[in-house]
Formats: C-alpha cells, structure tokens, sequence
C-alpha cells in the first residue's frame, strides 16, 4: 500500500514538472509569436509602401498607347 502512495506521489511530482515546463516553453512560443506578429506587421507596411513607390514610378513612365513605339515624323526628313 505505501508503495502505491509513493508510485502515485512520484507521478504527482512528475506531473508538476512536466507542468513548469510546459509553463516555461509556452511563454517563449507567445513571445517568440509576439516577435514575429510584429515583424510580419512591419514587412506589411514596407510592401504597402514598396508598393505605393512602383505605383508612382509606372505613373511617371509614358504609356506605349500614347505613340512611344511610333518614330518620330521629322525622321524621313533627315534621311
């Protein structure tokens, strides 16, 4: 009989270790989370601004619709 007590007390201690330690790593899983929560934000924001950067670069190149592939009409003259 004592030595089911000291079977079960034995599991009990073990219990709680495995309990800390499950304490201890979930802490670093929410702060490994938190860390990449917030770089994921800011890789966010830097495509979003990325993004607005192209947007005003391919605003400023002239389109091929409005004649850019045309040569210019003074052209055959020179020849």
């Amino acid at each position: 009989m004592i030595s089911e007590f000291q079977a079960l007390s034995d599991k009990i201690d073990q219990l709680a270790e495995l309990t800390v330690t499950l304490r201890r790593e979930n802490a670093q899983l929410r702060q490994g989370n938190a860390a990449l929560m917030a770089q994921n934000i800011d890789f966010t924001r830097r495509m979003q601004e990325a993004t607005q950067r192209l947007d005003a670069l391919l605003n400023q190149v002239p389109s091929l619709d409005n004649g850019a592939n045309k040569p210019p009409a003074n052209e055959d003259a020179h020849q």
